[in-house]
């Protein structure tokens, strides 16, 4: 018989979760970032993303004036960055300036991009619900950048360039493989 699991204390066990800095912007026109892993996709069709935020951090107060942000996808090498940016309040600081980031306008939101990230996503906020200690903001994508250097044969993006970095349990991860395509084993099992 095989042995019995264990019952943990609750939590939020779904792991790994996506690095990703949010960008958004003032009234006055200062630029902010926040590191966030709790992100995700919603919908794909129209393509709709959360992102979720304690209502006290200042992100928070600037994404609910402008209705708007970027998520922006930054690289292994980009892993101290992202994580000051996430341990330093936009309140007090420029962290586009401590971080060495650089600030670029997006198309269709007031947002910035972040340039040295290469995959950026601009988002306009469609709805907005608390959900106890973090709010969840569901936008809808209004744009996509990624650098040229990391799209395949195809346009899309090569994950394997991108390096994105993954958020699991108070560690920050890489990705190195892909192991499996979607459907690879229909019919097989």
């Amino acid at each position: 018989m095989d042995a019995p699991k264990k019952r943990l204390k609750l939590e939020t066990a779904l792991y790994p979760a996506p690095v990703v800095l949010v960008s958004s912007i003032g009234d006055d026109g200062r630029p902010n970032i926040i590191t966030i892993a709790w992100a995700g996709v919603v919908s794909s069709e129209p393509p709709m993303v959360s992102i979720s935020i304690r209502p006290h951090r200042f992100s928070h107060k600037l994404i609910s004036a402008a209705n708007d942000f970027v998520i922006n996808i930054p690289i292994e090498e980009q892993i101290r960055k992202a994580d000051f940016c996430g341990t330093v309040s936009g309140s007090k600081s420029d962290k586009f300036a401590l971080a060495g980031f650089n600030a670029v306008k997006a198309d269709e939101v007031k947002s910035p991009l972040i340039r040295e990230c290469p995959v950026n996503i601009e988002c306009k906020v469609k709805k907005r619900f608390n959900l106890g200690t973090h709010d969840i903001f569901i936008a809808e994508v209004v744009a996509v950048h990624a650098d040229e250097k990391i799209l395949d044969e195809n346009g899309g993006i090569d994950y394997s360039l991108a390096r994105p970095l993954v958020y699991n349990q108070g560690e920050y991860w890489g990705l190195r493989e892909r192991v499996g395509r979607y459907g690879f084993t229909k019919g097989v099992l």
